[in-house]
């Protein structure tokens, strides 16, 4: 009681009625949390009985839920012409009780990404996707836009990313969620693409680096790169080196390179043990997609890692992840043997649900020397 009393909590009879300078709220997906005016923080937790609540059913007839400009919750009753910051519903709670003894995995194979976000309210956060328009990318997209989020759907394909914004608007039309043209295989287009965010004003606090191409036949982009490394690697450094400040600036921000388990079957070093170069954009007669294709996952599991190191100080923190062995999407495509292998392994697998020139001239030269900063440091005694 001791500990009560210094806490502020005995001020009230009931368990269930809040403390002096608390107040209740709920989420765009009605879970229920409290704000502590006093010291100004918020807890999912009751601070007197602490338990868990969410609201039941729909709102009311008549009534709809609105978010003001500081992203805050708030419902309009159309019929009586009035406002409030309280949810009408608050009075049919039903109790959720985190400490009940669940034996199953709280995440496995067939979690999508909504479980995953169930109960969070990202109102307020802006957030940067890669390779949005289709795919883990979409679903990606659309869980964070239907949490309230900011995104951004950074898309080589204009008419699709369109089409992916009005496919989330359908869902909720309030929905805040805008497309950007990029085109990782080419470095002015990324610089364009990081010019036109940074216009926008806006914070950065999640950047997810998605696309990629898988099964491409040899091919240079207008900067003399090979086309997938480029795509899935070069391209994304270019825009993380580009945001970075904005990150920096936006903590506590995040970086999510999407990876594969295949980095595993790859290496880009030399007999000697100093990094290859010539391994990682190719010449037409040493390629093979699917070795490209690796190299570039592994290449990332390092960037992240070094990213990490050095932006963590700075707030901003970097993970990799691999999301699914076999994981049906549309990066078979390119190619009919991948299709035919997709399609076989499909039962097997995850859904999607579940899971200028002078300019770029100048940028090759210190992306090189960046490149091999990094490798060489992660390298060093290291074994992949």
């Amino acid at each position: 009681m001791a500990a009560l009393k210094f806490a502020g909590l005995d001020d009230t009879d009931s368990d269930e009625e809040l403390p002096p300078g608390w107040e209740e709220r709920t989420t765009k997906d009605g879970w229920v949390y409290y704000a502590n005016h006093l010291e100004e923080r918020t807890q999912w937790d009751h601070p007197k009985s602490g338990k868990r609540k969410r609201v039941a059913g729909d709102l009311p007839y008549g009534w709809e839920q609105e978010t003001d400009e500081n992203g805050q919750i708030y419902f309009v009753d159309h019929i009586n012409k009035r406002t409030t910051y309280l949810d009408p519903r608050m009075a049919f709670t039903v109790e959720d009780n985190p400490m009940k003894t669940n034996m199953k995995q709280k995440y496995d194979g067939n979690t999508t990404a909504m479980e995953v976000l169930e109960g969070r309210d990202l109102s307020g956060k802006v957030i940067i996707i890669t390779g949005a328009n289709a795919g883990i990318g979409f679903e990606t997209a659309k869980s964070f836009a239907l949490h309230g989020a900011h995104v951004i759907l950074a898309c080589r394909n204009t008419s699709r990313a369109d089409e992916a914004v009005r496919q989330i608007l359908k869902e909720w039309h309030k929905a805040k969620v805008e497309a950007i043209t990029l085109d990782l295989a080419s470095l002015q287009s990324v610089w364009e693409f990081a010019e036109t965010f940074k216009s926008k004003n806006l914070a950065l606090h999640v950047l997810v680096c998605n696309a990629a191409v898988l099964g491409l036949p040899w091919q240079l982009t207008e900067d003399g790169l090979e086309r997938t490394f480029q795509v899935n690697h070069l391209g994304h450094f270019y825009l993380i080196q580009l945001l970075k400040d904005v990150l920096c600036r936006s903590a506590p921000a995040r970086i999510v390179m999407v990876s594969s388990e295949s980095h595993r079957f790859m290496d880009i070093k030399e007999n000697s043990g100093k990094l290859d170069f010539n391994l990682l954009s190719p010449s037409k007669k040493d390629y093979w997609a699917m070795l490209a294709y690796n190299r570039s996952k592994l290449c990332n599991i390092l960037l992240s890692s070094e990213l990490n190191r050095r932006l963590s100080p700075h707030g901003v923190t970097s993970n990799a992840l691999h999301p699914g062995n076999m994981m049906y999407s549309s990066l078979h495509h390119n190619w009919w043997l991948y299709t035919l292998l997709f399609t076989l392994a499909r039962p097997f697998t995850k859904s999607l649900q579940e899971t200028d020139l002078p300019r770029a001239t100048v940028f090759r030269r210190e992306l090189v020397s960046t490149l091999e900063a990094i490798f060489t440091w992660k390298l060093q005694g290291s074994h992949i």
